[in-house]
């Protein structure tokens, strides 16, 4: 859940969203360097909850020791696999988690001194708060198998728990329905990824600065 929008610094908003091992982070990346903030949910998710941040209290509990690895953090693998086991598990740990990320996330995106900012958000598609934010939703899409294999490669991860996840998320379908513009990252190349990402930028960009008229 995300308070309601905050004014900012940048004069275009852009919700950026995909499913795992869909390359979203790598477009990140390249928003970026194109001259984007970005303001990353999932970063902010680990920063609150590594020993000591700012939900880790609170989960602790909600759900016990043994949530927490020895260091006091939340034990991922541990909370992953709890979450997509137990449908009200996931609830109250969404409950406590995603305040927190909305209020850092919109912190954030107050400091900003650039013309665009981006919001990573892998949940936004179940987010009606998030998409109200953003004034564009930018869906980074390749095929489950593309997803499960770049997934598998990832260490602690298997085929069969990537799937897993992957049923869990939205559809493709799901997301694309939401989507201003759609990034196909599936057997291209990071220099034709990357001349999409600028392509898009450049028009995005240029419809938000319409200059003189």
């Amino acid at each position: 859940m995300v308070a309601a929008p905050a004014e900012t610094a940048a004069g275009l908003q852009i919700g950026l969203t995909g499913g795992i091992g869909s390359g979203k982070s790598t477009v990140a990346n390249l928003l970026v360097n194109c001259g984007a903030q970005l303001v990353d949910t999932d970063a902010i998710a680990r920063a609150i909850t590594q020993a000591g941040g700012a939900a880790m209290p609170t989960l602790a509990a909600a759900f016990g020791p043994s949530a927490l690895t020895p260091d006091g953090a939340l034990d991922r693998a541990h909370m992953r696999a709890l979450a997509f086991s137990d449908a009200e598990a996931r609830l109250r740990l969404e409950a406590i988690l995603h305040p927190l990320i909305g209020r850092e996330a919109l912190r954030q995106a107050a400091a900003v001194t650039v013309d665009v900012v981006v919001f990573d958000v892998p949940l936004l598609t179940a987010s009606s708060h998030w998409r109200q934010r953003v004034a564009r939703v930018l869906v980074v899409d390749c095929s489950v198998d593309t997803q499960v294999a770049r997934v598998a490669q990832r260490p602690g991860w298997t085929a069969d728990s990537a799937r897993a996840v992957v049923a869990q998320q939205a559809s493709r379908p799901e997301r694309r329905a939401l989507a201003d513009a759609v990034i196909h990252n599936d057997g291209i190349s990071l220099v034709q990824l990357q001349q999409e990402v600028r392509a898009l930028w450049s028009l995005w960009t240029a419809r938000s600065n319409p200059g003189p008229r």
